[in-house]
């Protein structure tokens, strides 16, 4: 009743859409993204999980592991999301039956090695009856575990891993063209990983210009450093040609710089993708023309089996593509920093989604 807001959804009982709640606890904000399980709705779970630190995988007790349970946790794996939660719930229903719950968690933890799934939590719960929701039940005394918001409360999450190498794409350049700030020039981004600081030897891309960062600010007020997670504005200690999408890196923590790369996607659109079809590829404010070289094979979300070089691919099919640029793009392998390692396709006739990419 909270998340399926589409009317078809509320008459057949299923999610079809991703929808967005937000709401907070004293100890934490929270935003769910209600994504739906049903396969003719992979891109939307895809969707919703991109960002997610956490995943929370709905397990009915009578039922335990099914398809869909394989195929979230599949989508988890793909998208190396580094928290996930089995809520085994409708324990009411099996009489809170500690076996029935050992034995839903043996099976789950099969499939978590399989899947290289690391940080992976078990609540036994009933929605229903509010059962280890907010609190812990007496209804499991066996329990010796966190109920659910506890847990998530306590969850240690990373925001922008200021450890990981630094980088910054410019949004915006800011020439105000007044009397005043004749000689202003700023780049105006966000910091997505790692820190920079005034004196920072950088290298501009993809053209490779090396300067140094002579100022630094944030919220209009100048600052020695900024760390990931937050929109500033750098200096340049030279007037170089740096335009929007142009990355602002630190020597010796250089992305890659390629024009042909491999990509996970899931494709998006009605019309079917076929090799040799020509696109937009915008990765954050960066956009290039880009064409689909190879569809190297399509991925089983439900087993994880490849079918090598189909001949296209159809709307929620996951595949991997070869993909050629017009411009060399700044990027690094979605396992090492996937924060700077997702683009889209845009269809260039209807300006529509077609597929997300995540890039190898």
């Amino acid at each position: 009743l909270l998340t399926d807001g589409l009317r078809a959804e509320r008459e057949q009982g299923i999610t079809i859409d991703v929808a967005y709640k937000y709401f907070s606890t004293p100890k934490r904000k929270f935003i769910i993204a209600d994504a739906p399980g049903h396969i003719q709705y992979t891109r939307n779970m895809i969707t919703g999980a991109s960002n997610a630190d956490c995943i929370v995988i709905l397990v009915d007790a009578r039922n335990g592991v099914v398809e869909q349970t394989r195929r979230h946790s599949i989508i988890a794996s793909l998208l190396r999301i580094p928290h996930v939660v089995i809520a085994i719930n409708k324990m009411d229903m099996v009489d809170y039956d500690k076996v029935v719950f050992d034995a839903i968690v043996e099976q789950y933890k099969a499939l978590a090695i399989e899947l290289k799934l690391n940080d992976v939590y078990y609540i036994p719960m009933s929605a229903l009856k509010g059962d280890n929701i907010t609190a812990t039940s007496e209804e499991f005394p066996w329990y010796k575990g966190e109920a659910l918001l506890p847990y998530l409360e306590s969850l240690e999450v990373s925001h922008g891993y200021t450890d990981s190498p630094s980088r910054f794409q410019v949004q915006y350049v800011i020439r105000p063209q007044v009397e005043v700030l004749h000689d202003y020039r700023g780049y105006a981004g966000r910091v997505s990983n790692g820190s920079y600081k005034v004196g920072d030897a950088v290298r501009i891309l993809p053209s490779g210009q090396t300067t140094t960062i002579s100022a630094i600010e944030v919220n209009g007020n100048k600052t020695e450093a900024a760390f990931a997670g937050q929109s500033v504005v750098l200096h340049l200690a030279d007037d170089l040609d740096v335009s929007r999408g142009d990355a602002i890196v630190k020597i010796g923590e250089l992305p890659r710089l390629e024009q042909e790369f491999d990509a996970l996607m899931c494709w998006m659109d009605t019309k079917e993708l076929q090799e040799g079809s020509k696109y937009l590829l915008q990765q954050g404010s960066r956009r290039v023309k880009a064409i689909v070289k190879e569809i190297t094979y399509k991925l089983d979300v439900n087993t994880l089996e490849q079918q090598v070089s189909p001949s296209a691919a159809a709307l929620n099919d996951v595949v991997e593509v070869r993909i050629k640029t017009a411009e060399p793009l700044a990027y690094d392998a979605y396992q090492k920093l996937s924060a700077n390692a997702t683009a889209i396709l845009i269809d260039q006739t209807s300006n529509m989604t077609a597929g997300a990419l995540l890039l190898q």
